[in-house]
């Protein structure tokens, strides 16, 4: 029998908290949970869910705080970000602090249970190619979700890495933002911001240039493609 995921939420408002936490217990998830950003800093030191829930607006320690905190630790630990900050620019902005996914308030408890599944089943679930392979200056070990570029690891957050490894399995293909958010967030539909804000983290990590790329090319209107030998075309 697989182990119950472990998620942890760390949010202020009371009502939150407790509404959250009782349906996810519900839906057979183990939960802990804290109430500000220092008390949550604690709590992530001595223990590591399987996927944090995290609301941006903390007192103690802002919930921007508490992403670096847990990125410098766990880079690939998924988090979702709840924010009631509801302007594109602030969703944004809260993906680049380092969160994977991110829910405006008030949302639906079925819609965050769903993204709770989909980031555990990815983590958890086989890989199609467990063989490490290499793409020109990268290699990639999908068993162990490492990636190197020129024998230098990279450190990936859970979404880096998988948009960087369906990105790997299609190189010279144009893809578009709509192919990005179902193959790798799951989803039908969904704000492209959320790829361009991923896709600018990558860059800054596999790119010497991130301003002038070239390896992960913007094909205005379309999408993005990745060139293997980054060579200019």
């Amino acid at each position: 029998m697989q182990q119950r995921a472990r998620v942890t939420i760390v949010e202020d408002d009371p009502t939150v908290l407790k509404v959250v936490g009782d349906y996810l217990r519900a839906q057979d998830f183990e939960v802990q949970q804290c109430a500000d950003g220092i008390a949550g800093r604690e709590l992530l030191s001595k223990d590591l869910p399987d996927v944090l829930i995290l609301d941006r607006m903390l007192p103690g320690l802002s919930g921007d705080e508490l992403c670096g905190f847990v990125r410098q630790r766990a880079p690939q630990l998924p988090i979702i970000m709840l924010t009631a900050l509801g302007s594109v620019d602030e969703r944004i902005d809260g993906l680049e602090r380092g969160a994977d996914d991110y829910l405006p308030k008030p949302f639906a408890l079925r819609e965050l249970k769903l993204r709770i599944d989909a980031l555990v089943r990815r983590a958890r679930g086989p890989q199609p190619t467990a063989t490490p392979f290499s793409l020109g200056a990268f290699t990639i070990d999908p068993a162990r979700r490492i990636i190197w570029q020129e024998g230098r690891q990279i450190e990936l957050t859970t979404r880096e890495y998988e948009l960087f490894l369906f990105l790997l399995r299609n190189p010279d293909r144009v893809l578009t933002r709509e192919d990005i958010l179902r193959e790798v967030w799951g989803w039908s539909f969904g704000e492209a911001s959320t790829v361009t804000v991923h896709v600018r983290r990558l860059r800054e990590k596999i790119e010497a240039e991130p301003h002038f790329p070239r390896y992960l090319r913007t094909e205005w209107g379309v999408g993005y493609r990745f060139t293997v030998d980054g060579n200019t075309p």
